[in-house]
């Protein structure tokens, strides 16, 4: 059974930093390419960042270019999400992602790993950016 745990979020100020984290468990973790979403309340759920399978290919949404960092530890099974510059606009429940939709947002093939068939999703954890 694969799961995908989300930590770290939490509430912070304009300007703040903030890590998230996502362990992952019961899939091929070092195949698999990973990313991360977000929702805001009211608004559809939004790419924010993938990784290729070792780390090596990185792909931003444009509203976090230069402010966010994704990265892989795969000794841990872990991925994170260093979040620098936290704008208000940035809140939202941030969603860890392994599947298709990663494949299809990012136009990445199985060289920057798998994607399997089904989309996999972590519970979330809130981020709460204030002015």
């Amino acid at each position: 059974q694969v799961q995908l745990v989300e930590s770290g979020g939490g509430s912070v100020q304009a300007g703040g930093s903030l890590k998230l984290s996502c362990a992952a468990s019961g899939l091929p973790f070092n195949n698999y390419a990973m990313g991360w979403f977000r929702q805001a309340p009211g608004k559809e759920r939004q790419f924010v960042a993938a990784i290729s399978w070792n780390g090596g290919t990185t792909y931003y949404g444009d509203s976090v270019k230069g402010r966010f960092t994704i990265s892989r530890d795969n000794a841990k099974n872990m991925l994170y999400l260093k979040m620098n510059s936290l704008k208000p606009e940035d809140t939202a429940v941030y969603y860890c992602n392994a599947g298709p939709l990663l494949s299809r947002t990012t136009g990445w093939g199985i060289h920057n790993g798998l994607h399997g068939t089904v989309d996999y999703w972590g519970q979330g954890t809130q981020v709460t950016v204030s002015s």
